[in-house]
């Protein structure tokens, strides 16, 4: 048995008359219904048996679109606010999950106070977005525990910095650190909180096959994913051991036509700044998926990126998104 699993940010889904943070930011009924058409082609696309979506404002207009297309399940564990002076003028946003399988133990993941110690946050905190949690059901009789997270942007456009590959651990920590005593990366001090917390929630798992569907809001070699997958992050005196593997390299790429001093593969951006490609968006799974594990469940054996309407408008369309739709393929064993 096959199951296809994908995250969606949807980019503003907000039904009119409703408007997004400034009143003048709404669809008129026309726009409303070419975008809702170019998403639910999306998603025919995508194949999937269960979706996590972002930017989740109007809920029962999402339930409903995809409840046409067989997703006869839906959650979400909050609502948007709206401005205390024009209640048609969304303020936040939330994430959702769909399924054509059966949904059970709905909750909301909680904040992790010891990490807000850690990364010396001050004041109240809350999500950005509350992540939802739940089972899922298989017609195999298999359960998974779905997370669906869309984590703190970098609104405001502090300095962060930007790692790759070659960056250890301990690198990594040394620069942030600094940045988060200087208090000039409020933003990423968030993220991690947010990470972290998942990060905690999901090692309670244990052996529970567990699966991550997310807008993380930062780059790959990001020490926002160490946080959300590494043990040693959270403890030193751990070896690098892993909570969540990244879905995308559990799978064989394929190549078509390389050139011939390609050296390996270049992966897909989710999203682009400024003319710049960054992965943002990812799926993420537990150690039961593991093709290193001899006692997995399931494998990897697809991994997609839905890219074409960023490729042609790198900052995205309104009435389509600004972030390609990810999918991976598990195969049951």
């Amino acid at each position: 048995m096959k199951i296809r699993v994908g995250t969606f940010n949807l980019f503003q889904f907000v039904e009119p008359p409703y408007s997004w943070y400034e009143k003048k930011d709404k669809f008129n009924q026309e726009q409303w219904e070419e975008k809702k058409d170019w998403i639910k082609k999306q998603i025919t696309k995508m194949n999937c048996d269960v979706i996590g979506f972002q930017e989740v404002f109007s809920r029962n207009a999402l339930k409903d679109l995809v409840k046409e297309l067989g997703f006869n399940y839906f959650e979400t564990v909050d609502i948007p606010k709206v401005d205390k002076k024009n209640n048609l003028i969304y303020i936040s946003t939330t994430v959702a999950l769909a399924s054509k399988h059966p949904i059970s133990n709905i909750k909301e993941v909680k904040v992790h106070v010891p990490s807000l110690k850690k990364h010396h946050y001050k004041g109240h905190f809350k999500f950005a977005r509350i992540p939802v949690k739940a089972d899922i059901t298989f017609d195999n009789n298999k359960s998974v525990t779905f997370y669906i997270c869309h984590l703190k942007s970098n609104r405001e456009n502090e300095f962060e910095y930007i790692f790759n590959k070659t960056h250890t651990l301990e690198q990594k920590l040394l620069q942030v650190n600094k940045a988060l005593e200087g208090n000039y990366s409020n933003s990423l001090r968030q993220r991690l909180c947010e990470a972290s917390s998942l990060f905690f929630d999901i090692k309670k798992q244990k052996d529970k096959p567990s699966i991550l569907l997310c807008d993380l809001n930062d780059r790959e070699f990001s020490i926002t994913i160490d946080a959300l997958t590494n043990n040693k992050y959270h403890d030193n005196n751990r070896k690098e051991s892993y909570a969540l593997i990244d879905a995308y390299h559990q799978h064989k790429k394929k190549v078509y036509n390389p050139h011939p001093e390609q050296k390996e593969i270049k992966r897909t951006p989710t999203s682009y700044f400024i003319g710049k490609g960054n992965v943002l968006d990812y799926v993420f799974v537990s150690n039961s998926f593991s093709k290193k594990n001899p006692n997995k469940i399931a494998q990897v054996s697809n991994y997609e990126i839905f890219n074409e309407h960023i490729e042609e408008h790198p900052d995205g369309s309104i009435l389509k998104s600004d972030h390609a739709q990810v999918v991976c393929e598990l195969e049951f064993l």
